[in-house]
């Protein structure tokens, strides 16, 4: 990897259901202050310019709130519609502060699972795109296709940090490069081997990226990090690890096995329950349900579910 790089803002216009988001990144990327699209160039998309063009946007005026989505707003002085439309984009949800619900979504802890409002019309919500890793890997071979250059796409999503003010950067998919280097077995200054070092590269770039891609009215929701050096490959994904292996997931776990909520985390379901409610709806929920008990930190099928577990 290269010792410097250049970031470089795309002002896209306003991005539309239905835009072809590699059209618009080309023609930015051909104004002057870019020079065009370059071998090399890892470009940055802003999730909710990539979700708006796939025709995710919700209006709240089409949502009905559920029952739990009218408790969860009561509890955490929420829009019901917004609950809503959180609960259906969430695995589990784990908690919340006021006007946030944390939440479990495709194995990664999320506020109000990724679901945004800023950057959205009035009255509109915008969800995280279907499947993040297949959009980069869209994305970048329709533009590969357009220039002919070989090319690496993140889609990033904004984050906060436990006990740290602000946000940052963070990919949510990944196409072209890979997101997180292995360090380990390499030696420190002083000789000494690292152990667990790994670098969350896409993570890095899309924090990068960010600082000019900016949160409010900036209107740059792509942006080319250039001169890298990363290798471009035929690779996609972001490597993640297991609620079990998480830290902070771990101390939630271990604080709170008296809280139902921790208890159980239902995967590959649409619907969220504690254990108790887990148990009174089991018969009606698919086959292909599973739970994840963290008092055995074991998978159990439906079938093992009981109402005393």
């Amino acid at each position: 990897m290269n010792s410097s790089f250049s970031v470089i803002g795309l002002a896209t216009g306003l991005i539309r259901p239905g835009d072809d988001v590699a059209d618009r990144v080309v023609a930015a990327a051909g104004r002057p202050a870019c020079g065009g699209i370059r071998d090399g160039d890892i470009i940055v998309l802003a999730e909710s310019m990539v979700a708006t063009a796939e025709g995710r946007l919700i209006d709240l005026a089409t949502v009905m709130p559920s029952q739990r989505a009218e408790e969860l707003a009561r509890q955490y002085d929420m829009d019901p519609r917004t609950a809503e439309v959180v609960l259906c984009e969430s695995d589990t949800v784990v908690g919340g502060i006021p006007h946030f619900l944390l939440c479990m979504t495709n194995g990664t802890l999320l506020p109000n699972a990724g679901v945004d409002g800023s950057n959205a019309p009035p009255g509109c919500l915008v969800p995280l795109p279907e499947d993040p890793d297949a959009s980069a890997v869209r994305i970048r071979q329709d533009i590969e296709q357009r220039c002919g250059r070989n090319v690496a796409v993140i889609i990033a999503d904004s984050r906060t940090h436990a006990m740290r003010s602000g946000c940052s950067g963070v990919a949510i998919g990944c196409a072209g490069i890979v997101s997180v280097i292995d360090d380990r077995g390499r030696s420190d200054l002083f000789g000494r081997k690292l152990e667990v070092t790994k670098r969350a590269v896409a993570d890095n770039i899309a924090s990068a990226a960010e600082l000019v891609m900016g949160e409010a009215d900036e209107g740059m929701p792509a942006a080319i990090v250039r001169g890298l050096g990363l290798s471009i490959q035929d690779v996609s994904g972001i490597e993640s690890i297991d609620a079990s292996e998480c830290l902070f997931m771990g101390l939630l776990r271990n604080s709170s096995e008296d809280r139902s909520v921790f208890k159980w985390s239902v995967v590959k379901n649409q619907r969220r329950s504690s254990n108790a409610e887990m148990a009174q709806c089991a018969p009606n929920l698919p086959p292909i349900l599973i739970v994840f008990n963290s008092r055995t930190s074991k998978y159990l099928k439906k079938s093992d579910v009981s109402s005393d577990s």
